[in-house]
């Protein structure tokens, strides 16, 4: 007997750039897919609410409460638009696999076997933007997502406390902001998912924030 597949809704409780890729993610992955020929909301709404949120969030960093307020506003009408669109990809994806992942939402792991997450290895820690360190890590099976953390590492002085650098789907970049100029940094990286919840962190590699 095999267990029916389940649309991931992890989105729903994500950060805001962690929905914001998974509704463009949905976004791309259903537009013109002749497996969901008859989604419920219709995808160019979706793109206005996703363009609408992520113009909240810009503004909430530079207004009050009210902003905060308008962002988490725009933020549940997405959420509830994707939450439509799950369901309909639940309901139409045959069980299969393949076809679940086409539509860009993720699926449950149902799987019983205690998989071990492999520990993630920084490839590379580049300078973005001033104040931006962008890790790159190889891709681990079976991770849903990458927890990054940093330490400040003040010239002469021992590692300051570690500090969460968010979660990222995309393990190619990773950027970690808000960093000041001219200090070095430690930076880890674990994955998220499997069975077995998290892997090790990585190995830690230190770089210059510019």
């Amino acid at each position: 007997m095999s267990t029916q597949l389940r649309v991931l809704l992890g989105f729903t409780n994500a950060p805001d750039h962690q929905l914001e890729e998974t509704a463009g993610a949905v976004i791309k992955g259903l537009t013109g897919n002749a497996a969901y020929p008859t989604p419920p909301v219709q995808l160019p709404a979706v793109q206005t609410a996703l363009t609408n949120f992520s113009t909240a969030i810009a503004g909430q960093a530079q207004g009050g409460p009210a902003a905060t307020a308008d962002k988490n506003s725009k933020r549940d009408l997405l959420i509830g638009l994707l939450r439509q669109l799950a369901g309909y990809v639940q309901t139409n994806c045959k069980n299969d696999l393949a076809t679940l992942l086409t539509s860009g939402f993720e699926a449950v792991t149902s799987s019983h076997t205690q998989t071990a997450l492999g520990k993630p290895v920084i490839q590379t820690v580049d300078n973005g933007n001033t104040g931006q360190l962008l890790v790159k890590v190889k891709p681990i099976a079976n991770a849903k997502c990458y927890e990054v953390r940093y330490a400040a590492v003040p010239a002469g002085q021992a590692p300051g406390a570690w500090q969460s650098g968010g979660l990222f789907t995309n393990s190619r970049s990773m950027p970690v902001n808000n960093l000041t100029a001219g200090t070095n940094y430690t930076l880890q990286v674990r994955a998220i998912g499997g069975s077995t919840g998290y892997s090790d962190w990585s190995d830690p590699v230190s770089h210059m924030s510019l």
